[in-house]
């Protein structure tokens, strides 16, 4: 334990100076962004209650019925306001109505045109749903489950993702704004977020520590990573829309910074799993079989460490399939090469993403497993600072089943393992 704190107090200092030299003034300078949700003197954004969804004439084409020309046809959300007063039709625009969206009884937000426009029906345009209801309902289901499982440490670790988002709203995204060096700003975030979320979650131990410690090697990993491959893959970000809008709207700001840090930020949470699970794998199987050689235990926590390296490579990459599918099935119909494909300024960036975030992870598990067979051969899983974090309220050590004729449930598992091992034609033997 004091080898931990010998590395990581110091850097836990560094980084805190690194935060208070790199915190934003707050000064935007000349960047202006226009609001897509600004309106003009007289134009409101209302919400209402969808009564009835119809085709019918588009109130907005009056002004050319008015001319001897003919109305155009379109869908219809009556409304009743939130405010109160008469029913509405609300027009619903021709790409949302092709996928019958909008049904009676949803909430919707239009865009209230009637103290502008002179004569003729006042048109009321659709701009987008209220969704606040089911997303707070779900924000409440997924907190509910987290707590009923994890009890006392999901409360904290809740905690500790609001805590995260605070760090990247109120430090990243404005040192980014500002011109901030990304790869520091980057680095420094997101090691104050690994120190709040892994002690706060999982308490002050030698194994949060260690786990802490193949965090901010695997971090490094993915930041040397990061800034060779912004650079050596010309990931511009010129190809997103958002992307033009921050481009046009300040000479200063830098996308392919932006870019940088994000594909820091983006690993964060596979990260932390993999050395936390790695860390506890490891103490637990100390705690079932205090006499394994360090040897041996490396060795079977690595094999956990492999199974773990194998499922989460798939779910970053399945994480990103699910979120880009739209852009995917358009990629797919281009007549283009498979490596054009994936190489292509729509998908470079999170293929790169993808593979530096795997480097790091995939690095930082034998480094956190070789650092916590160190750590619990010299504490042990129940002395002072050991932390037996395991969920329990009551704190108890489990006992090991001790004889000369008896092996433990830990040591049938190394001795499986082992045996495993010499086979040469199993899996990784």
């Amino acid at each position: 334990m004091l080898l931990l704190s010998v590395l990581l107090v110091p850097l836990g200092v560094l980084t805190l100076i690194a935060m208070v030299l790199l915190w934003p003034t707050g000064d935007r300078g000349s960047l202006t962004v226009a609001s897509p949700y600004a309106t003009a003197d007289g134009v409101s954004f209302d919400v209402g209650t969808v009564r009835e969804v119809a085709q019918g004439d588009c109130p907005s084409s009056q002004p050319t019925v008015d001319a001897g020309g003919t109305a155009q046809t379109c869908t219809l959300a009556y409304t009743q306001p939130a405010l109160g007063g008469e029913v509405i039709a609300v027009e619903v625009t021709p790409e949302l109505a092709r996928t019958n969206a909008v049904e009676p009884g949803d909430q919707i937000r239009y865009l209230n045109l009637a103290n502008v426009l002179q004569g003729g029906a006042a048109p009321y345009v659709f701009v987008d749903f209220v969704r606040s209801v089911p997303i707070v309902g779900l924000a409440i289901g997924y907190a509910v489950v987290v707590i009923a499982v994890a009890r006392w440490r999901g409360l904290r670790a809740i905690i500790g993702l609001v805590g995260a988002l605070v760090i990247l709203a109120q430090f990243v995204l404005p040192g980014l704004v500002e011109g901030r060096p990304p790869l520091l700003l980057g680095l420094v975030g997101s090691v104050v977020i690994m120190y709040g979320v892994l002690y706060f979650a999982h308490g002050v131990s030698a194994r949060t520590s260690t786990a802490l410690l193949g965090t901010v090697f695997g971090l490094g990993v993915t930041a040397l990573l990061a800034a060779w491959a912004t650079d050596a893959a010309h990931l511009t970000g010129v190809g997103d829309e958002n992307a033009y809008t921050l481009v046009n709207a300040s000479d200063g700001l830098s996308i392919s910074s932006i870019i940088l840090c994000g594909l820091i930020i983006s690993g964060l949470g596979v990260l932390n799993d993999v050395t936390i699970t790695q860390s506890s794998s490891v103490w637990e199987l100390y705690e079932l079989a205090p006499a394994t050689s360090g040897r041996r235990l490396f060795t079977s926590a690595m094999r956990i460490g492999r199974d773990h390296i194998a499922s989460t490579v798939y779910t970053i990459a399945f994480a990103y399939a699910g979120a880009a599918l739209p852009v995917l099935i358009l990629v797919s119909l281009y007549d283009r090469a498979l490596l054009d494909t994936l190489t292509s300024g729509e998908l470079a960036e999170e293929v790169v993403r993808t593979l530096v975030g795997s480097i790091g992870l995939v690095l930082a598990i034998p480094l956190t497993t070789l650092i916590a067979v160190l750590v619990v051969k010299t504490v042990g899983p129940g002395a002072p600072g050991g932390g037996h974090d395991d969920g329990r309220d009551d704190g108890a050590t489990p006992e090991v089943p001790a004889g000369p004729r008896t092996l433990a449930p830990g040591q049938r598992l190394l001795a499986v393992g082992e045996r495993r091992a010499r086979r040469p034609a199993e899996g990784d033997a």
